[in-house]
Order: structure tokens, then C-alpha cells, then sequence
């Protein structure tokens, strides 16, 4: 698929994904030439100047990794944001990436596309087969929105666009902020403050048995690069660690990592979300790739840079 020096736009470079995305690019094909845009610089809910880009930069690929994100707090209290925006910014790159004539589009999705009550691990053909969590649809619908574009464009028009289902990411660049945030930055930062403190002990939504997986995002980016250079199907495909662990663990790890030596409550007048999310990435694992960062060495070389971040600040 990939000839010369091809130029490929990431939709969303600074945020988690893109600006690992970038970082992968460079370190595993440096013959890219990567298009980037900032916010300031273009809107990607503004669509004349998404199509004016496509037509004047004519990129080769596109990496779709440009999204309003957040955790339960925020989804809950802005469904209008989280339904609209994320529409608008996928539909107005996809559609660009169409009408430019894109040779590759890597559109990334989310694993909360899937049922809320799926059977576990989640497989692709999963899609569409149940009622999906509450605290998070509005998210959800906008990505399988997305999912469904790309894969309308590819049966009509043959474009050759493809869809990935991460699981729960974390990694550098993260966002920290607590009401907006996934639950790994929110526990770095909590228990980072109530060190700083001198807190007797920090408290965790739910009952801490809820069970995710986890993938650290530099382990993601190197799933998009060999996903653009191997795949080329229509049907979705997970990228995941393959592995689970409770909210309660990571929680631990992240107390151990910090230093923090207080204690854990649980309120559980708070929910747990959806009760059990783990991706079946048999198809990814299949085709010759596996991730390579561990659970707590992961959650080190976060916190290294959260920390890096705040003495900067």
C-alpha cells in the first residue's frame, strides 16, 4: 500500500493518540511526511476549512484520531457536546478523505461501541447487538456513526477505509483533569495530591470491581502503523492488550508508583460504569501483532512525565 514518501495527516496530533501517533511515525518511518494541524489552526468543526486542507495539501493517509473525550462525570453532563462535536469533526474528515481521493483512512473508534452487556471478550461482530452503557452513549453513537461512514464509503466508492476499536488508553500527554479525565490519569492525579498532602487516604469511585483492560498508547501507535501497512478490510478491528485486571489493581499500582502510603476508600454510592470490558484482539494478534508494554511499567513512564509536566508548569 505505502510507495515513496507518502503524506499522511493525523487528525488531532496533540491529544493522546495523535501526538503518539507522531511519535511512532518518526521513530518507525521517518519517510512519512506528516501534515499537522493545531486547533488554532484548523478547526475540525469548521467545513470549508477541512475540505480546503484536503484539497490544497492532497495527503495520501489519514489517521483519524481527533475526538471530544472524557470520562463519566463529563459524558453525563454534556451529551449535546459529546454527540454533536464528535459528529461533525468525523464526518467532515471522512468525508474531505473521500472527495480528495485518500488512498488509506485509519478511523479510529472506541471499545465503548460495543454493548454494555456483550459477552466477554468482546468480539467485532459485537457491534450493534445490545443496548450500549448509559453513562457514556452519546460518545459511543458518534464513534459507530463514524464506523458505519467508513465502511458506507468503502462498499459504495471503494475507498479503502478502516476502522480500529482501542480499549481504555493512557500514556503521555494525557489529560489530568479530573472532571473530564479516564480513570488511570484521574488515580496518578489524586494520588499524587494526596502525597503531596499528606492525605490519610483517597477516595475511588465504585466498588473497585469493575474489571478494564488497559493498553499504554505508544502500544496503540504502533498498532496504527502495522494496521496501515497490513489491513485492508472493512470489518472492525480491536486493538487491545488482551489482558484485564479490576479497577482496584490499577488503583494499587498507581498508589505503589506515586508513593502514596494512605489508604484506599471505595464510595460506592458511585457507579462502576460498565462491569466488565475486555476486547477479544484475536484478529489483530493473528495478522503478527502483540503490545509490548507491561501494566506497571507503563504506569511508571506516566507518571514520569505527569511529573516532568507539573515541575515545567
Amino acid at each position: 500500500m505505502f510507495s515513496g514518501s507518502p503524506k499522511i495527516f493525523i487528525a488531532g496530533h496533540r491529544g493522546l493518540v495523535g501526538s503518539a501517533l507522531v511519535r511512532a511515525c518518526q521513530a518507525e518511518r521517518p519517510d512519512y511526511e506528516l501534515l499537522l494541524r493545531t486547533r488554532q489552526e484548523l478547526d475540525l468543526l469548521d467545513t470549508p476549512k477541512v475540505q480546503e486542507l484536503f484539497h490544497t495539501e492532497k495527503p495520501d493517509y489519514v489517521v483519524f484520531a481527533a475526538a471530544k473525550v472524557g470520562g463519566i462525570i463529563a459524558n453525563s453532563h454534556f451529551p449535546a457536546d459529546f454527540i454533536y462535536d464528535n459528529l461533525q469533526i468525523q464526518n467532515n474528515v471522512i468525508h474531505a478523505a473521500y472527495k480528495a481521493g485518500v488512498k488509506k483512512l485509519l478511523f479510529l473508534g472506541s471499545s465503548c461501541v460495543y454493548p454494555k452487556l456483550a459477552p466477554q471478550p468482546l468480539k467485532e461482530d459485537y457491534l450493534l447487538s445490545g443496548p450500549l452503557e448509559p453513562t457514556n452513549e452519546w460518545y459511543a453513537v458518534a464513534k459507530i456513526a463514524g464506523i458505519k461512514l467508513s465502511q458506507a464509503l468503502r462498499r459504495q466508492y471503494g475507498c479503502h477505509f478502516i476502522t480500529a476499536m482501542p480499549t481504555n488508553l493512557y500514556g503521555a500527554n494525557d489529560n489530568y483533569d479530573l472532571k473530564s479525565s479516564h480513570v488511570l490519569p484521574a488515580l496518578i492525579r489524586k494520588f499524587h495530591e494526596a502525597k503531596k498532602e499528606g492525605a490519610s487516604r483517597v477516595t475511588c469511585w465504585g466498588t473497585g470491581s469493575s474489571k478494564r483492560e488497559f493498553l499504554h498508547v505508544d502500544d496503540l501507535a504502533a498498532a496504527c502503523v502495522f494496521l496501515l501497512e497490513n489491513y485492508d478490510e472493512e470489518l472492525i478491528i480491536n486493538a487491545g492488550s488482551g489482558s484485564e485486571v479490576t479497577i482496584r489493581e490499577p488503583s494499587e499500582l498507581v498508589s505503589k508508583v506515586v508513593g502514596f502510603e494512605g489508604d484506599i476508600h471505595w464510595d460506592t454510592s458511585k457507579p462502576d460504569g460498565t462491569p466488565r470490558k475486555l476486547l477479544d484482539t484475536s484478529r489483530l494478534n493473528d495478522l503478527g501483532w502483540t503490545p509490548n508494554i507491561k501494566l506497571e511499567d507503563g504506569i511508571r513512564q506516566t507518571y514520569r512525565e505527569y511529573v516532568e509536566k507539573l515541575e515545567k508548569s
